[in-house]
């Protein structure tokens, strides 16, 4: 079970990964030319965040304790169903 907020930083954590492995030394070159390639069209940060405010149940910035509850049972008896 995923919720907007945990896919939002899944968004933003990977394009700081692949970030990181452009700039790190001992990465082979094949490797960083597949994370260059994968960046080019990668979302930016502002992408993510125009993504979020017209699509909150699909990404979303934060989601405050008792939305992020009340979202986790509704997609739990999604699961079930």
């Amino acid at each position: 079970m995923t919720l907007p907020d945990e896919r939002y930083r899944a968004v933003v954590e990977t394009h700081r990964f692949l970030l990181e492995i452009l700039t790190t030394p001992r990465v082979p070159k094949a490797v960083k030319d597949q994370a260059r390639r994968c960046l080019r069209h990668y979302p930016s940060g502002h992408d993510m965040r125009q993504t979020a405010s017209q699509c909150p149940d699909i990404f979303q910035e934060r989601m405050e304790p008792v939305n992020r509850w009340v979202q986790a049972g509704v997609q739990e008896k999604q699961n079930e169903a």
